[in-house]
């Protein structure tokens, strides 16, 4: 009987051993689970990636650009930076105390080196809800800078793109010609718009377009009042039949922030939709991803 006994036990203390030796091999092996060994963490709003998943995931977009008419695949924007670039006013673009007073930048491209772009969505006029199927089934990310008189008929229209992880901004109450207002007015105009996205959208932004891209100190000063810190413009526009380019160069740069707007056929000759399919297709022809600003700022 003590014979049996003993057997077992060094049965038993042989398979605690294969065990401790298993466990160890799959710790040096880098096995504690996926993507842990590349030390390397999704964006946020994001799911980890699985590998078992990837060729799912590029069938679905392959399937999703396909879909919408999109002559390839968007290119995939890296993971944001660690180390958040510094934002200063674009030459030329600065007011009076634009440093002393520490007043939000005006600018029209992140300092980057990656072939990132930026999407910007302006005003609200259009509510298509095939545009926010594209942009979700492409997973493309985009900012929106909202008027309060285009938007108050159907807040929720915008709150569905904020849920899904677009960041909504501020483009004032009216979309008036700022220079063209007292400081008091143009505070009224920012500080009402902010007032009504908290309301709305849960927080009050820190980042203001200001309409037609028109500004001046008052304007910077009043933003800043209101809680703004950044005021990008833009690079390039882009609409459902051309482009318009700033630079002499009429090319895309590393960090560029393009300019689109909220409109339909009542404007336009064609829909959101064919407006990004013409923003798509020229970004991924010349080497582009599209990022997500706020990851920039």
């Amino acid at each position: 009987m003590r014979a049996v006994v003993q057997n077992d036990k060094n049965r038993v203390a042989l398979a605690m051993a294969a065990l401790t030796a298993a466990a160890a091999v799959a710790v040096v092996s880098g096995c504690a689970g996926p993507g842990d060994e590349a030390g390397v963490r999704p964006a946020a709003g994001q799911q980890a990636h699985r590998a078992a998943a990837a060729p799912d995931d590029h069938a679905a977009l392959v399937a999703a650009a396909r879909r919408w008419g999109l002559d390839a695949v968007p290119l995939r924007p890296p993971a944001p930076p660690k180390y958040r670039p510094r934002i200063t006013a674009r030459d030329g673009f600065e007011v009076d105390g634009q440093v002393e007073d520490d007043l939000p930048p005006v600018f029209t491209t992140v300092p980057t080196r990656k072939k990132i772009v930026f999407l910007t969505i302006d005003d609200g006029s259009e509510k298509d809800p095939d545009f926010l199927r594209m942009m979700s089934e492409l997973h493309i990310p985009y900012t929106a800078f909202l008027s309060n008189y285009l938007v108050k008929d159907d807040y929720g229209y915008f709150r569905r793109m904020q849920a899904e992880g677009h960041t909504v901004n501020n483009h004032t109450l009216t979309h008036p010609y700022m220079p063209g207002l007292t400081y008091d007015e143009q505070k009224h105009e920012i500080c009402g718009m902010q007032d009504i996205m908290k309301r709305q959208f849960g927080k009050a932004p820190t980042v203001f377009r200001p309409p037609y891209g028109n500004y001046n100190g008052d304007t910077l000063r009043a933003a800043k009042a209101c809680g703004i810190k950044y005021a990008p413009i833009w690079d390039e526009e882009v609409f459902v039949d051309h482009w318009e380019y700033r630079e002499w160069d009429r090319s895309l740069h590393p960090g560029d922030i393009v300019l689109t707007h909220f409109r339909g056929r009542n404007d336009w000759d064609g829909t959101m939709v064919d407006d990004m399919r013409r923003f798509l297709n020229k970004v991924t022809r010349d080497g582009y991803a599209v990022a997500r600003l706020e990851d920039y700022l």
